[in-house]
């Protein structure tokens, strides 16, 4: 009984391949009877019977078995039944076997040793032996001869007589049909059918040992027959058409058929098959038959294989399209004697179409009467000798030369560097001449060597790769380009295919250049362009039209075209003469950048037309025009205004006597300065260090100004002077202090309150100084006089150029305005923009062109280039000097963060609250604008909780400050040594809590927030006693203190604003300090605050990127920003 191979029966076979389920079926199968006709034959290990299953028909079941040391094993199982194999049906085979006594015997038969062991045993071959063996055997594929040989037998079917019922022929039907089959050795030498056909390839092996490199071939053979001709084979067919076979391998198959063995076998005769080993040559014939008008010429069809001339009506074709031929043949015999026909196969040449074959196959003969001869041969031959092998045996017949094409090209050149080109083809035969397009028409079918004229183009290669224009797509649109046929160039391109395309043409061969018209003279200019500028005065009294000459050779070059040429990236321009320049010359690119800056700031950027011009206020641009050229005339103004701004030689008022001040160098240096704008009606910003006395060279100036005007009616207008309202006392001490002989008015409070007249209030005084706010409420009655200047001091309260303090310090009529400011800007460069804008308005166009010319370029792109460039453009109208590049003498500022880290009880808190804000914040900050309040809400809350949690909580009271202990600790030590502190925070409620705290500690203190309502007596008690601490809001006192009898400061709650802290600390860190001055910030660990101060790094770089740094970063606070602060 079968069994699998762990179990060990001396009968039973071994079923490795078929299922439980299935030898259940099979053993119930054996046990039923429904096995019969069993048969085994123990040589080739095939058992046959027929199963009873289902249908009513027995299923035909083949087991293969293979002896094995342990008996005998089935290794596959066929059957017909739908499953096919290793079934139920041959599981009980198996079961049947075992029990069938004539079966049971030849298992249990021996394997034929005898036989074998007779034979005396090869002798072992030595190890080198065996390996070198392969080496030396004969090259290519060795025949195998395991196994019985397999051949192919071909067969050639004559066509039947035509009769069809439909009248239709099929077209397969009536020519020569060859096909094939495999046949195999029979046991008396010759091949037969047997039990081989096309359908039983796939299990020949079953049923007996064939050679298994022929069946193989076979089976690649008959997949190449029916895959690529894209058809299903049928099971029952004996033969393949081989007229149809479209496998283009079918040539390399048969070649490597011989090497294998597999033998090409004649059905009808002993001659094998011959294989021809060169393509057969298929082609036409010309001769001539009769004489005079009675003859002509006769075309005939020739076919030759392997030098021998054919017969074309004994040819057939092989494949669809046709790849090779076959021919029947009497084989060699002696005279008298009848031989076996050959059949010869042979591969054709590549190129012929299926129409020439059809005629050369055909065997008909043409004849072409003498009437038509001509004709023939001069539109006939031609295109048959492109299509096929065209002869002439009798040499009677004069076949004509064939026409060479020639490439022409016609290049007519006219004014203004213009030239049109045409391309034809030129077919010359004796002295006549065809001219053909350059490209077919559709339905042109006429003759042209379409070879040769490739050839031609292909050596003319892509000259659009030089010249566009030269080039077209084949297909009207998108696609590979190709030569046009006609094309029309100007300029640069003109100049291109003058120089670079024209000369390469008229060396190449097949190609014919001719040109009419005159062509310039083309040359590079070996000198470079000249750029003279010049300005000239207008009715305006600050613009100047800007005049710019280019010339080359004493050649003017057009302004507008050498500009359009830098815009469309040329490389080169082209002038009338012939004479061109490299435009790749940085001098160029930047005298372009420069002429649309400058366009770009006129009122009407847009208008091409409109002529160029300048502000007096741009003299940076104009100093980077000048480097670039020859200045070749100045307005006189133009000169003496900005002339001294760039050349050095400012002249300033004469430093008046009635200063009371002794101005150190750099002050000096600034209030010449000052005085020249001054006198020339330029506006600027004095944008010196906190501390380094810009309220005394202002007020020198105004001195200056006033002596100057001594005597002049017209001159004796007042200056405007608009400060905060916290430093309004400070400018009234100053002036009282260094210009005592001055007059000065300090406007409290709203004319409306005071009742006063605006006109009586003012008149006598040379400064006139208010409020911001005040400044902005009656601006009307400021407007309505005329002042000498506008001061505008701690000009950052102006920066939001759409606030109303902006729109009335701008709108204010007066000849010279000074803004005053430690920091021009704090967050972005549009506060910049806005301070420029009130001061020197002619200097930046409109706030749109300003951010999309310099912000948006320099703060989200990091230009380096254009933030170069602002500094440049800003630099004669701003003047800037630090502590550290002008006062030797100033003591050393030391800063230095204290770390706080808060007590348990105070972090539990912090970060309690901490994660229901997070929450919130990351929900919102995607529309930072819409949820500002939302989020600096929780901002504020997270800080206050970093300094004291009952800031938010009066119930929290009993947990104790982290911040204030520290805080103590300091000031303990410096109390006791003599030092007097200055203690900064933007919460007045944490200042209150100091407050109470010092009072505990019964430390005398000054107190100054927003709402003190006597600010100058706080100050001045805390600079004229005795009290070490001094405790102002970072608002209130961020600005206007001269405080350096200072020489601690606290800051106690760090924000992003870098400005405001730098402020508070300069307030006792500026001249008049003869201490080393100590900075300390008080920084929570592990709170919002220790984001803060990273924030404020990267924001800190703004201001310093303008003025003097090469960072890029800054901005106000983003999303990006927001996040940071309360992620993790």
């Amino acid at each position: 009984m079968p069994s699998h191979p762990d179990e060990s029966a001396a009968l039973a076979i071994q079923t490795p391949a078929i299922n439980d389920r299935s030898l259940a079926a099979g053993l119930a199968y054996a046990m039923g009877s429904r096995v019969s006709g069993i048969s085994f034959d123990a040589a080739t290990g095939l058992l046959l019977g027929k199963v009873r299953g289902g249908s009513d028909v027995p299923y035909s079941t083949t087991a293969k078995l293979v002896r094995k040391a342990g008996g005998w094993s089935c290794t596959v199982g066929v059957c017909s039944c739908p499953v096919r194999k290793d079934c139920k049906h041959v599981a009980a085979l198996l079961f049947s076997a075992e029990d069938n006594p004539a079966t049971r015997l030849q298992l249990l038969a021996p394997a034929e040793s005898t036989r074998l062991s007779r034979q005396s045993a090869p002798p072992e071959l030595a190890d080198w032996e065996q390996a070198l063996s392969p080496l030396i055997a004969s090259p290519g594929i060795t025949p195998s001869a395991n196994g019985t040989p397999l051949a192919l037998q071909f067969d050639v079917e004559e066509p039947a007589p035509h009769f069809s019922y439909t009248g239709r022929r099929d077209p397969l039907r009536s020519v020569r049909q060859l096909k094939a089959r495999p046949v195999i050795m029979g046991a008396k030498g010759k091949w037969i059918r047997g039990d081989v056909s096309w359908s039983t390839l796939s299990y020949l092996n079953y049923r007996r040992e064939c050679n298994e490199a022929h069946v193989e071939w076979m089976q690649e053979f008959l997949a190449s027959h029916t895959a690529v001709a894209n058809r299903q084979h049928s099971g029952t067919g004996l033969w393949l058409g081989l007229n149809t076979y479209a496998g283009k391998n079918l040539w390399s198959l048969l070649s490597q058929a011989q090497k294998i063995g597999v033998a090409l076998v004649h059905s009808r005769g002993s001659e094998p098959v011959r294989l021809a080993e060169e393509p057969a040559a298929v082609g036409l014939n010309l001769a001539r038959f009769g004489t005079g008008d009675d003859g002509g010429l006769e075309l005939a069809p020739t076919i030759t294989v392997e030098g021998e001339v054919v017969d074309p009506a004994s040819v057939g074709t092989i494949g669809r399209p046709a790849h090779g031929i076959f021919l029947v043949s009497d084989g060699d015999a002696l005279p008298g004697i009848a031989s076996d026909p050959a059949i010869t196969l042979a591969p054709l040449e590549s190129g012929l179409s299926e129409e020439l074959l059809t005629f050369v196959t055909g065997g008909t003969t043409l004849h072409i009467p003498a009437r038509d001869e001509s004709r023939f041969l001069t539109g006939f031959y031609p295109k048959l000798k492109q299509t096929a092998r065209v002869t002439a045996s009798d040499e009677s017949v004069e076949l004509p030369t064939l026409a060479v094409p020639t490439l022409s090209l016609l290049a007519n050149y006219g004014a203004h560097h213009r030239v049109r080109l045409h391309w034809e083809w030129h077919y010359k035969s004796g002295n006549l001449v065809t001219a053909q397009p350059l490209w077919r028409h559709p339905g042109d079918h006429g003759y042209r060597d379409d070879p040769a004229e490739a050839r031609i183009l292909e050596g003319v290669g892509q000259p659009w790769d030089v010249v566009p224009a030269l080039g077209e797509s084949a297909t009207g649109g998108w696609g590979t380009p190709r030569l046009a046929a006609t094309a029309e160039l100007s300029g640069l391109d003109t100049l291109a295919f003058t120089e670079d395309v024209l000369p390469r043409l008229r060396d190449l061969p097949g190609v014919s250049v001719d040109t009419s018209g005159e062509i310039a003279d083309y040359r590079e200019a070996e000198e470079a362009p000249v750029v003279a500028i010049s300005t000239k005065a207008t009715d305006s009294r600050d613009w100047f039209d800007l005049g710019i000459v280019i010339t080359l050779e004493g050649q003017p070059v057009s302004f507008a075209a050498l500009f359009s040429a830098l815009a469309s990236g040329q490389t080169r321009m082209l002038l009338p003469s012939g004479a061109y320049f490299s435009l790749d010359l940085p001098e160029l690119h930047q005298l372009r950048a420069l002429i649309d800056e400058a366009r770009s700031l006129q009122d009407n950027p847009g208008d091409k037309d409109a002529p160029l011009q300048i502000s007096r206020f741009q003299a940076g641009l104009w100093d980077e025009l000048a480097h670039l050229g020859i200045v070749d005339e100045q307005a006189a103004a133009w000169r003496e205004s900005v002339g001294g701004l760039l050349e050095g030689g400012i002249k300033g008022l004469p430093l008046p006597g009635t200063l009371n001040a002794e101005l150190r160098p750099y002050q000096l240096e600034g209030f010449n300065w000052l005085s020249f704008l001054y006198r020339h009606g330029l506006g600027g910003v004095l944008a010196d260090d906190m501390g380094l006395g810009k309220t005394v060279q202002a007020l020198a100036l105004i001195c200056a100004a006033k002596d100057a005007a001594a005597g002049d009616e017209a001159g004796t207008a007042p200056f405007l002077v608009v400060a905060p309202t916290s430093v309004v006392g400070n400018w009234e001490a100053e002036t009282a202090r260094f210009a005592p002989g001055l007059t000065v008015r300090a406007i409290g409070e709203t004319f409306a309150k005071s009742g006063s007249d605006p006109a009586v209030a003012m008149a006598g005084a040379d400064i006139i100084i208010t409020s911001y706010a005040l400044f902005r409420i009656d601006y009307e009655a400021y407007a309505a006089r005329t002042w000498a200047g506008l001061v505008l001091d701690e000009a950052q309260f102006v920066k939001n150029h759409q606030s109303k303090a902006y729109q009335c310090a701008r709108k204010l009529p007066a000849a010279f305005k000074l803004a005053i400011t430690g920091t021009p800007l704090e967050n972005n460069l549009m506060e910049f923009w806005a301070l420029t804008s009130i001061v020197a308005p002619g200097l930046f166009s409109s706030p749109k062109r300003f951010a999309e010319y310099y912000q948006k370029p320099v703060e989200k792109n990091g230009d380096k280039a254009q933030l170069d460039k602002l500094r440049r453009r800003v630099r004669p109208l701003m003047m800037r000097r630090t502590k550290e590049q002008v006062i030797r003498d100033l003591p050393p500022k030391q800063e230095q963060i204290l770390e706080v880290v808060l007590n348990p009880r105070h972090q539990k808190v912090y970060q309690t609250h901490l994660q229901r804000e997070r929450q919130k914040i990351l929900g919102l900050i995607d529309d930072v604008n819409k949820n500002r309040f939302t989020i600096f809400q929780s901002l504020t809350l997270l800080r206050q909780l970093s300094l004291d949690p009952s800031l938010i909580d009066p119930s929290l009271s009993g947990v104790r400050s982290s911040k204030l202990d520290v805080l103590f600790e300091q000031l303990a030590d410096l109390v006791a040594e003599g030092h007097r502190a200055l203690i900064f925070s933007q919460f007045t409620g944490f200042l209150g809590k100091v407050r109470e705290r010092l009072v505990e500690e019964n430390i005398e203190f000054c107190y100054l927030d927003g709402s003190t309502r006597n600010r100058t007596d706080v100050v001045n008690e805390f600079k004229n006693g005795a009290a070490p601490v001094f405790l102002i809001s970072l608002k209130a006192g961020g600005f206007g203190l001269n405080l350096t009898e200072a020489d601690y400061v606290f800051l106690l709650d760090p924000w992003w604003n870098p400005a405001s802290e730098a402020q508070a600390v300069d307030r006792t860190h500026r001249i008049g300090q003869a201490r080393n001055v100590m900075v300390y910030r008080l920084v929570a660990k592990d709170t919002i605050e220790e984001k803060v101060m990273a924030l404020k790094a990267k924001k800190s770089q703004l201001f310093a990127d303008v003025m003097e740094g090469d960072a890029l970063t800054g901005g106000a606070l983003t999303a990006e920003d927001l996040a940071g602060l309360f992620n993790d």
